[in-house]
């Protein structure tokens, strides 16, 4: 009987991979319905509970709440299988989306079409900026940490800045944890083989890739680093690959990156699929294969870290949360990560702010995002359209 309903539950992430379009808000809803409404997997209170958990890691949200619920019904096996499970529509569609692209390209076929789509993709991440600084920035400190981490990240746009920026924020806001009532402490069981497992692969790749220079191995420590330190899911994942494959290692063009960023809109899943894009682009020169490769590098790379570290902290975060320290510091990532969008909002609007088309495209996507309940899918297959009659 447990097996069936294991089984049942691996059905329903599937469902789910295919149906959930949209970040992690729309995912939340649609887990709420299907785990707790109609399969009682666990209680509304345990999912908010989850859900708030793993906001607070690195890593992408909806994804480490499905494998956390994963790993609650059936242990880490089928917790590794929930995620493969989970993503795998996803990473397909964005690796076959980027072997498109890449074949449209060698044989001289016009892209034109989607010339609505990349300026588009600004418009997305303006709108996700806001609905996040709409959740965190709350107070005058938030501001003031918000505008300090976007002038850093615009001034310097390295991938090694992010984690200054981050850590910085999450500082800031931990001094003033005496502002925070106090919760009554027990001692912290920590059960520490998950963290050391996350901190050896991170350190491992990182020496691999320096001493053997393969491209793979690079992309797979670059995703994995970002995997590490991304907080607020796609919309702040997005900026900092776009500061280091576009800005810094010019991997990818910066019409072919917010392509990709565009279409992670429309597939089902979760964002943080854009990765296989990136990989795939990353290794064109390799041919199909080695895009595959590519694909399968930065895949595993974003999605490792911030699983290794939900197995890793789920165990105690009862304990753990009652430190008003730790409390105190996420609301400074929390705005920090907000700034790191806004300065890539910035760097991603100046090439098209020549172009009026492109500036109507960007303020007509974050309209009907911010104003209509239209999907995200519809609005970017419409630009599609727009391009093809236009």
């Amino acid at each position: 009987m447990r097996q069936i309903r294991k089984l049942i539950f691996l059905k329903d992430v599937l469902i789910l991979a295919l149906t959930c379009f949209g970040g992690v808000q729309v995912h939340f809803v649609m887990f709420m319905e299907r785990f707790v409404k109609k399969r009682r997997y666990l209680t509304e209170a345990e999912l908010l509970e989850l859900q708030a958990l793993c906001q607070v890691l690195p890593g992408p949200t909806s994804t480490q709440t499905i494998t956390a619920l994963g790993f609650k019904i059936g242990g880490a096996n089928w917790a590794y299988l929930t995620l493969l499970v989970w993503s795998l529509p996803a990473v397909t569609l964005m690796t076959l989306a980027a072997l498109g692209i890449f074949y449209l390209q060698q044989n001289h076929i016009s892209l034109h079409f989607m010339r609505f789509v990349a300026p588009m993709a600004v418009g997305f991440l303006a709108y996700g900026g806001i609905s996040i600084g709409e959740k965190v920035i709350l107070r005058k400190i938030h501001w003031v940490i918000m505008a300090v981490a976007a002038v850093i990240a615009y001034t310097f746009p390295s991938p090694f800045m992010t984690p200054i920026v981050i850590v910085g924020g999450g500082v800031v806001t931990s001094l003033q944890f005496r502002k925070l009532q106090k919760m009554e402490k027990t001692p912290l069981q920590i059960q520490w083989a998950n963290f050391i497992l996350w901190l050896s692969v991170l350190l491992f790749a990182a020496v691999l890739g320096a001493v053997t220079q393969s491209l793979p191995v690079r992309l797979f420590e670059n995703f994995y680093r970002n995997g590490s330190l991304v907080f607020g899911g796609g919309q702040v994942l997005s900026p900092m690959l776009y500061t280091e494959f576009v800005e810094f290692k010019k991997y990818l063009s910066h019409q072919e990156f917010l392509t990709g960023m565009a279409m992670a809109q429309v597939v089902p899943g979760p964002v943080f699929s854009i990765a296989s894009y990136v990989g795939a682009l990353s290794m064109r020169a390799q041919g199909v294969f080695g895009q595959l490769w590519g694909s399968i590098a930065a895949t595993t790379g974003i999605f490792l870290p911030g699983t290794f570290l939900i197995f890793f902290v789920y165990r105690f975060w009862d304990e753990l949360k009652k430190y008003r320290g730790v409390r105190a510091s996420l609301e400074g990532i929390n705005a920090a990560s907000v700034g790191l969008t806004v300065a890539a909002f910035v760097r991603m609007f100046i090439p098209t702010a020549t172009d009026s088309a492109a500036v109507w495209a960007i303020l007509g996507t974050f309209s009907l995002l911010q104003f209509t309940k239209i999907p995200p899918y519809w609005v970017i297959l419409g630009g599609i359209l727009l391009g093809i009659l236009f």
